[in-house]
């Protein structure tokens, strides 16, 4: 999006921008005026319209999570032989185990977290970014004292809280190692959001705000339902292993402490002096024929 004598201009702002702006308008007057409101519903619109996916994502992000922990014993073994593995054709073969291991117990590589629901929010904020920076209406309105045209260090504090809280709650019923792990990247999620939304002006504030809000939400609702999905992964696990051992499993790899030397390489000696033994034994033959020859 560019401007052109003051005005904006571009597919951005004639695509999404000025629809938003229209939107706003609508919106606002609908709830007394009040363009805070207006940002409001607009996120609980998307919200609910993103719900039934998000929480599909999350349940399929769950049974991974409890596939990963069901089969973390067999995981951490071939781990350890992968490491102690000495030649590349060991640890290929170790590595196609592994493979073999997640294939069997149907586990993803990406562990079932998708990206299409930021994808679909990506042309929301530059909707509500674009709306915010060139209608006039947005830039001085205010909501409850806060200047929605304006970086607010309130709403991004608030942002920053509801986003944490949403990832404490997802470590809700998981077990002690899975946890060690998501710590690191619970708080990494909540960080960008407080960057973002102190950069910005307050109204993508709100809007993350509200959304995060949501999101805990939705992280209750799988807290909620992770028993029962434990239930079922367990059972289908149990499935593919009855399966699977009606089957011939290859021996698995062991590491070599030492790498297999050459074979020996056989002396020749012997075979020289056999060969030798040989001539003599064919001369001293020869020999003896002449001199029988001769006394004839």
């Amino acid at each position: 999006m560019r401007t052109s004598h003051g005005k904006p201009v571009g597919y951005i702002w004639n695509y999404l921008g000025e629809p938003m702006v229209h939107f706003m308008e609508w919106a606002a007057k609908l709830l007394g005026g009040s363009y805070g409101w207006a940002v409001i519903l607009l996120t609980v619109i998307v919200r609910l319209i993103l719900l039934p996916l998000m929480v599909r994502q999350s349940r399929q992000a769950t049974v991974q999570q409890e596939k990963m922990s069901m089969v973390r014993p067999q995981m951490n073994d071939i781990q350890a032989r992968q490491k102690a593995a000495k030649t590349p054709e060991e640890r290929n073969a170790i590595s196609q185990e592994m493979m073999q291991l997640y294939r069997d117990n149907g586990i993803s590589m990406t562990g079932g977290i998708g990206c299409l629901p930021l994808i679909i929010q990506l042309p929301i904020f530059a909707a509500l970014y674009a709306a915010i920076r060139y209608a006039p209406e947005l830039v001085n309105a205010t909501f409850y004292g806060i200047h929605l045209g304006k970086p607010n260090i309130i709403l991004a504090i608030l942002s920053f809280l509801a986003y944490l809280l949403q990832g404490y709650l997802s470590l809700l019923g998981l077990p002690e190692d899975q946890k060690k792990q998501m710590r690191s990247m619970m708080i990494m999620s909540p960080i960008m959001i407080l960057f973002v939304t102190f950069s910005t002006p307050a109204a993508l504030g709100l809007y993350f705000f509200v959304g995060g809000l949501f999101a805990c939400l939705q992280t209750l609702i799988i807290a909620w339902y992770r028993p029962r999905i434990r239930k079922q992964v367990a059972k289908e696990l149990e499935k593919k292993q009855a399966e699977n051992a009606t089957h011939v499993q290859p021996k698995p790899v062991q590491a070599t402490e030492t790498p297999v030397s050459a074979a020996p390489i056989t002396s020749r000696q012997p075979q020289e002096k056999s060969t030798s033994d040989n001539m003599d034994h064919n001369n001293r033959k020869r020999n003896a024929g002449k001199q029988q020859h001769h006394n004839d």
